[in-house]
């Protein structure tokens, strides 16, 4: 698979991840394809996970290439000093003007293998969030930033809030996401299907921002948004005024 190398040194390789890649090697089939694995092949061992992003999430990840840059980087993460920022594509429309926050614990969902959920039973975490950009009354771009690192957390807290991803087959109202269902007079043929736009989860992590483990120079990485979710937002700005 395709991916982006943004930065690379002797310390650190910071790539723009495509959608439906693992990040690091499958618990039980290490053979599945993932970025771990095939950077290790371009650059060579080691390669050392930092954090991760769910398969179905593009953008900016960063991975270590010595134990000292990586316990540095993971400690960083952990004291929450790396800024991380996300684009969202959601359902609905937040009536509120600047941030939003959203601090809710989360926990595995006993009944669902796979899912998470808003519990007080959960773990701390913490998620901000404001409307960039707004389709007629039923769809919104958002600016997410997270300070925790919770699984499935801006997934989780944004279907909490009321504003699930507008494709979410955990959390949201729809599986895919087709063209007909926001423009009039769809047309296809008899024998034809309609291909859905966009088939997965439409979250990019836009910008990764970090001390570099070696200099300590503030440094900040930015990933340009997918094609799927690119077209997704054209058609939007189109019909769904």
């Amino acid at each position: 698979m395709k991916f982006e190398v943004l930065y690379h040194d002797d310390h650190l390789i910071v790539v723009n991840k495509p959608a439906n890649l693992l990040s690091v090697p499958d618990r039980y089939d290490p053979d599945i394809p993932n970025l771990t694995a095939l950077l290790g092949r371009k650059f060579g061992d080691p390669v050392m996970a930092v954090h991760r992003l769910d398969k179905p999430t593009s953008g900016v990840i960063v991975y270590a290439r010595s134990p000292e840059a990586h316990r540095e980087l993971n400690r960083q993460f952990q004291e929450r000093e790396v800024d991380k920022v996300y684009h969202a594509i959601v359902d609905g429309q937040p009536p509120e003007e600047g941030d939003v926050e959203i601090d809710e614990p989360i926990a595995r969902n006993p009944g669902q293998t796979g899912r998470m959920m808003v519990s007080n039973r959960g773990v701390y975490a913490f998620t901000v969030f404001k409307v960039m950009e707004r389709f007629g009354h039923q769809f919104s771009l958002l600016g997410v930033q997270i300070f925790t690192g919770r699984t499935h957390q801006i997934r989780v807290h944004l279907n909490y809030a009321g504003y699930p991803l507008m494709v979410d087959p955990f959390y949201g109202k729809r599986e895919e996401f087709k063209l007909s269902e926001i423009k009039r007079r769809y047309n296809i043929g008899k024998d034809q299907d309609e291909r859905p736009l966009l088939s997965r989860v439409p979250l990019h992590a836009s910008r990764l921002a970090f001390n570099h483990p070696d200099t300590g120079e503030r440094v900040s990485f930015e990933a340009t948004m997918p094609k799927d979710m690119r077209a997704v937002l054209n058609q939007l700005r189109k019909l769904g005024k």
